[in-house]
């Protein structure tokens, strides 16, 4: 007589066991890092105020950050991530500068994520935590710039804030206008 088997159905877990980021989790940092990537090359161009452009980078794994809340050590590896993307020839602008503040901005990020903000039903964690990412990235940038160059950091510092903080209240609204839509897509 044949003996008669059955297969049971094979899932792949997309929850890690060790506290990191989720299969599912990493797909996202991927897709919102080269959605940030393809804005920066396309749209950035057509919103140039002043000379200064939005960094659709920055919003993005800002956002990503947001939505997965990675350790703090993932979250150093998701801006570190975005600074070597931002080396590629069609983004690069300053030499190793993004890589610095990039991962700086990620730190502080993962970091500000720990900080709740909510007012009643409104969660202004995304502004507020994209709003200082954004700064403390473009402040890094500047002061590698100013170091590199042999340049005054404070008068640096004070030629490029306009720049920083306009970037950082782009970034910031553009955070807060996303997170809603992706927080209903994701369930989270």
């Amino acid at each position: 007589m044949a003996e008669i088997t059955t297969a049971e159905k094979r899932t792949v877990s997309v929850d890690s066991p060790s506290g990191g980021l989720s299969t599912r989790d990493l797909i996202l940092v991927a897709v919102l890092l080269a959605a940030g990537a393809v804005l920066k090359l396309t749209v950035a161009s057509f919103l140039t105020f002043g000379g200064m452009k939005p960094n659709f980078i920055i919003a993005m794994y800002a956002l990503a950050i947001i939505l997965t809340r990675p350790r703090i050590p993932q979250a150093l590896v998701i801006g570190l991530i975005a600074g070597l993307m931002c080396q590629l020839p069609l983004l690069a602008a300053t030499p190793l500068a993004n890589i610095f503040s990039e991962t700086v901005g990620g730190l502080v990020c993962g970091l500000a994520i720990l900080v709740p903000l909510r007012f009643g039903k409104v969660d202004a964690n995304p502004f507020a935590t994209t709003f200082v990412t954004t700064i403390a990235s473009g402040y890094a940038f500047v002061a590698f710039l100013s170091v590199a160059n042999g340049i005054a950091l404070p008068a640096a510092l004070a030629a490029y804030s306009v720049m920083v903080v306009g970037t950082a209240v782009f970034n910031a609204i553009l955070a807060q206008i996303l997170v809603v839509p992706l927080r209903a897509v994701l369930k989270r």
